[in-house]
């Protein structure tokens, strides 16, 4: 996600954009809720909208998410999906879901989403229902990250990476490769 202040201010213009619509969210909530100045967003990433452009790419968790070998990648979303929660305190896809605002941010965060995972890792697969598969794979980590957040002192949150990927990945894997 970044170092220092660029990454502190990602994570709080996340919660804030997931939270709140929009037209809610002020630059100055956002640098409150970092532990920084309002400048210091304006710095980074210039307007609101400029930062809510950044929120609403999944272009990064993208390609952490992808990097591993076809054969092996139902585990290593697991892996990549676990290790960002516990690391950064977010999930790298959930804010799909949980996004507020108007119906042209919910649409905007939507195609993006779509364009920038589901349509990416279709043209990964190999076979047949490709694009199918896709969403069925993204449709698993969105409810997998929902989970884990919802049962966050409960037994997935408990679990190591490592049990989970044994759990979870196999189903994965088998839209994946089938």
């Amino acid at each position: 996600m970044g170092a220092g202040g660029r990454g502190a201010i990602l994570l709080a213009a996340r919660r804030a954009f997931i939270r709140r619509p929009y037209a809610e969210v002020t630059m100055r909530g956002i640098a409150a809720d970092a532990g920084v100045s309002p400048s210091l967003i304006v710095k980074h990433f210039g307007t609101k909208e400029e930062l809510f452009n950044t929120v609403a790419d999944f272009t990064l968790a993208a390609d952490v998410l992808f990097a591993a070998p076809l054969e092996q990648l139902g585990r290593h979303l697991v892996l990549t999906v676990v290790r960002i929660r516990r690391e950064d305190q977010g999930d790298p896809l959930l804010r799909v879901v949980f996004a507020l605002g108007n119906q042209d941010e919910r649409s905007l965060m939507r195609e993006r989403f779509r364009e920038q995972v589901t349509m990416r890792l279709t043209r990964m697969l190999k076979g047949r229902e490709r694009e199918l598969r896709a969403e069925l794979v993204a449709g698993q980590l969105l409810g997998f990250g929902a989970a884990l957040s919802i049962h966050r002192g409960g037994a997935a949150g408990r679990a190591g990476a490592g049990h989970l990927a044994d759990l979870y990945a196999p189903g994965l894997q088998r839209l994946i490769t089938p």
